[in-house]
């Protein structure tokens, strides 16, 4: 991942590209970056963790943890070295701060339970507004002790940690998967043995990435899937690493940005550091890539995508991949025909409304954009461009990364865009606009 040496101007101008080529290494995983830290914290492991992402969701996971007592160091190769201090708790509450990390938040809220202490969770203006309110019920049923201190079902909240348990609890996930993560690990730390049923389950391959993480870890959950619903059974165990280091594989988020350059522009690119068989549910962007035109070439070393021909419009459900609806969009913006993008109105409750951010800025570009309550309908236009002479526009990101980084796309093709707080990409890719600039043809 290339890197920028100097201050990004604001708003930053995307320069149009004639076509893409070159080779992206993206950063770590945020996902499993987030569950690696949370199940050494929870079972009080020292633990080194390789390719940790290096980002601003992580950097306030790497605060916490130090104000918990955690001692945490860098080692080479975008390492950190984490180990628990000597005493459990500490005397008097200990205020951590999320900002506007909502997975943070979530798997904080459910291993601060279970952490011996008293704990209080904030974050940002957008982060309080953003909801825990099933998670938190599910925790107090399992006997946590959690205290909202603001807006019902928000942070800020006032946890009294110890330990849950065990038993059935049910829990609404239609909002975020990220409630059943938390859940899943933290019942490690329970009396007994803990059924979690979720009837409806949103984005469940995050579910899958928890799953994997905590194998991984010498923590396997048994899982009951029944149609949409599944039952999850967790063994009270202590997470463990055999050496105790732990790889995070690249992230399948952060690549969809690169690949949806090169089937916009033209050109290839070629994707390395992400692992063959992945679990996260982004890796099936290239999928979608796939059915619009794209090429795309997998070997055991690198993933290439390869565009220049006609797009073509896709009708999808995105339930499953909702951080990728900006980024879909923005390939739509160019494809021939109408796409649709359904079910995946908890886009709403994210960093920003994303359906109402991503239809706002695409029409600012001169793209045909419904917004709709679960979802977008999109009129491709593959001659959508800047007018000659005209001057840039200025496109809000409404602190929000992936719309700063989906917008980007579309400048590369349009021109004449520029990308307003360009630095709000350092939640999730730091490197992001280096990385644009160095395939850029």
């Amino acid at each position: 991942m290339a890197g920028l040496t100097a201050p990004l101007p604001d708003p930053y101008p995307v320069r149009r590209a004639a076509g893409i080529a070159g080779v992206v290494e993206p950063p770590g995983s945020k996902s499993i970056s987030h569950r690696a830290l949370n199940l050494a914290l929870i079972g009080r492991q020292p633990a080194t963790i390789e390719n940790l992402l290096e980002a601003d969701d992580i950097a306030a996971f790497r605060a916490a943890l130090v104000a918990m007592g955690w001692r945490v160091r860098s080692v080479s190769g975008s390492g950190l070295r984490v180990e628990p201090g000597q005493e459990d708790g500490a005397e008097g509450a200990v205020r951590l701060d999320c900002r506007s990390a909502g997975t943070l938040l979530r798997l904080l809220v459910a291993t601060c339970a279970v952490t011996p202490g008293e704990w209080i969770l904030d974050g940002s203006p957008r982060l309080r507004e953003r909801p825990i309110g099933p998670l938190v019920a599910a925790l107090r049923q399992l006997g946590a002790g959690i205290e909202e201190l603001g807006r019902p079902g928000c942070a800020p909240v006032r946890i009294r940690g110890g330990r849950l348990t065990g038993g059935r609890v049910e829990i609404d996930a239609g909002e975020s998967s990220q409630y059943v993560s938390a859940l899943l690990m933290a019942a490690l730390n329970a009396e007994g043995p803990i059924e979690l049923l979720a009837p409806v389950l949103v984005s469940s391959p995050y579910v899958d990435t928890t799953l994997e993480v905590m194998a991984d870890f010498g923590a396997p959950v048994g899982v009951r899937r029944d149609g949409e619903a599944r039952e999850f059974r967790v063994e009270p165990r202590k997470p463990e690493l055999v050496d105790g280091r732990y790889r995070v594989a690249g992230d399948d988020s952060a690549a969809a940005y690169p690949a949806a350059a090169a089937a916009i522009c033209g050109g290839s690119v070629r994707l390395r550091g992400l692992a063959p068989a992945s679990t996260q549910g982004d890796r099936a962007f290239l999928e979608l890539l796939e059915r619009m035109g794209a090429g795309v070439r997998k070997t055991e070393d690198e993933i290439q995508v390869e565009g220049g021909g006609a797009l073509t419009a896709v009708d999808c459900d995105l339930s499953a991949m909702p951080d990728q609806v900006p980024t879909l969009a923005a390939v739509a913006a160019f494809a021939n025909g109408t796409t649709w993008i359904r079910n995946v109105a908890h886009l709403r409750i994210k960093e920003s409304d994303r359906l109402a951010a991503v239809a706002t800025e695409l029409r600012r570009a001169g793209a045909t954009v419904d917004e709709l309550e679960d979802g977008l309908r999109i009129d491709g236009n593959p001659g959508l461009a800047a007018p000659p002479g005209s001057s840039r526009i200025p496109i809000d990101t409404y602190d929000d990364h992936r719309i700063a980084m989906s917008m980007a796309l579309v400048g590369l093709r349009r021109g004449g865009l520029s990308i307003r707080r360009p630095e709000v990409v350092g939640k999730s890719y730091p490197g992001f606009w280096a990385d644009l600039e160095e395939i850029r043809r």
